[in-house]
């Protein structure tokens, strides 16, 4: 749908977080809060998305440096809802089209609710639509006092509210699709209430005052746009985003043994027949294959992870696994590792920025950094590549089916030929060809205690 814009209201200092952060740009499951509803909006196109930004407004910023299609402006002042709104008309005072305006601290909204406002304006002629939400404890919400169930009379505040008012069932939601009369309402605002700001909410009145109507829809599911204002809050969303992303997950066929006690990002992808169990942590952008198992306290963040792999116990970032790899229990698979089909890492190893191909075994107590692993090799216990000389890294190369014999040290840059074997308890500082056997220590030496 063309012939719209878009304001995102996000100038307040959301004091009730006890922050030094602006609210907007605490994360809900890793993405700030401003970002998801920039991101839904994005979604429909608008001619015009501007942001209206007030305390702090740098610090918001640093999380929109991607977005070069947002128009920002500013709210120098806090006075209120209304006069946030009022900035934006730098821009838009001239725009023809129907204005969608929503805060930027409800992250659930769902670009078809946010649709169906404009939709509905146009429908029934409207110069406001109002998202409307019903509950059963509307306490701190505006009320919304309407003629019948289509057109709106007035929002009153909690705080200007009579106690008839106050028992009000249906609350304004804060998100709103208003005509081009948008801003003759916004400069008709007084500032005649409780907490002497200019209410976006009055301009409801002041539209029908003019003779214009205000219609309303209804949103069905609450938490899709319930505003997050407290560290409370925010927790409870954590909670309902986790527990709709379960409930996908359970219907597609993937079982998790305690759902009462994983962590699942919005946006994993997990295979059917796939296991998670209790104590898991699945971070953003994780995408987990078929026949998997993923056991306690494993932490996993912007991974791939491929069919009928295991990992216990283990973190894994920025990686990739391939099929049928073993990682655990307690191994680090670090940045830009690449761990091929039937690769198996053991008790506490650790893989940075390496690739092991497929079959090979690092299986207890190694560090491999900065290297290429072939086909078939055995990394014996303690074996450690040596990859920085206190300025910068160097590569260590292990050529297929070579046998590293167990507390075996790398000095890089060194590379290993294929079908190589290395002795235990070497140091190797020069390269080996291909089908040698290498073994570099001191002769070991035994002596009488006495005179030593």
């Amino acid at each position: 749908m063309k012939n719209f814009s878009v304001v995102v209201l996000a100038a307040g200092a959301g004091k009730r977080m006890r922050s030094s952060l602006p609210k907007v740009v605490h994360r809900l499951s890793g993405k700030p809060l401003i970002k998801w509803v920039i991101d839904s909006v994005s979604v429909l196109k608008p001619d015009n998305l501007v942001l209206v930004l007030g305390w702090c407004a740098k610090s918001v910023e640093c999380f929109l440096s991607d977005d070069s299609n947002i128009k920002i402006v500013y709210q120098k002042e806090q006075l209120g809802s209304g006069h946030a709104l009022l900035q934006a008309e730098r821009i838009l005072g001239n725009y023809k089209g129907d204005i969608l305006v929503l805060n930027a601290d409800v992250p659930l909204i769902k670009s078809s609710v946010l649709l169906s406002l404009v939709e509905n304006n146009r429908k029934t002629g409207a110069s406001a639509t109002v998202l409307v939400v019903r509950t059963s404890d509307p306490f701190g919400y505006g009320r919304i006092v309407a003629e019948n169930d289509k057109y709106v009379e007035k929002i009153v505040e909690e705080k200007d509210a009579t106690s008839e008012e106050r028992q009000i069932k249906k609350i304004n939601s804060g998100v709103y699709c208003f005509d081009e009369n948008l801003w003759r309402a916004l400069l008709k605002l007084k500032s005649n209430n409780v907490k002497k700001e200019y209410y976006l909410t009055d301009t409801v009145t002041i539209l029908r005052e003019l003779g214009k109507k205000v219609s309303s829809i209804i949103v069905e599911d609450s938490c899709e746009v319930k505003g997050i204002n407290t560290r409370e809050e925010l927790s409870e969303v954590e909670s309902a985003l986790k527990e709709r992303k379960i409930k996908e997950l359970l219907d597609n066929g993937v079982s998790i043994i305690d759902t009462s006690n994983v962590y699942i990002s919005y946006d994993a992808k997990i295979g059917m027949d796939s296991v998670i169990y209790p104590g898991v942590f699945i971070d953003t952008d994780v995408s987990i294959g078929k026949n998997c198992v993923i056991k306690g306290s494993s932490y996993i963040k912007n991974s791939r992870i491929g069919d009928a792999s295991v990992i216990s116990y283990s973190y894994v970032q920025d990686a990739v696994v391939d099929e049928r790899v073993k990682i655990g229990p307690f191994s680090h698979i670090r940045q830009n590792s690449i761990l091929n089909e039937n690769v198996k890492v053991g008790n506490f190893s650790e893989i940075k920025q390496s690739v092991i191909s497929g079959n090979s075994e690092v299986n207890h107590l190694s560090y491999i950094g900065d290297a290429q692993v072939g086909k078939n090799v055995n990394v014996g216990a303690g074996t450690i590549v040596c990859n920085y000389d206190g300025i910068k890294k160097h590569e260590t190369i292990i050529g297929s089916r070579s046998f590293i014999g167990s507390n075996v040290n790398l000095v890089a840059p060194v590379e290993i030929g294929e079908d190589v074997f290395i002795a235990a308890g070497s140091t190797i500082t020069h390269d080996i060809p291909s089908e040698k056997f290498a073994i570099a220590r001191a002769r070991q030496e035994i002596k009488e205690k006495e005179g030593l």
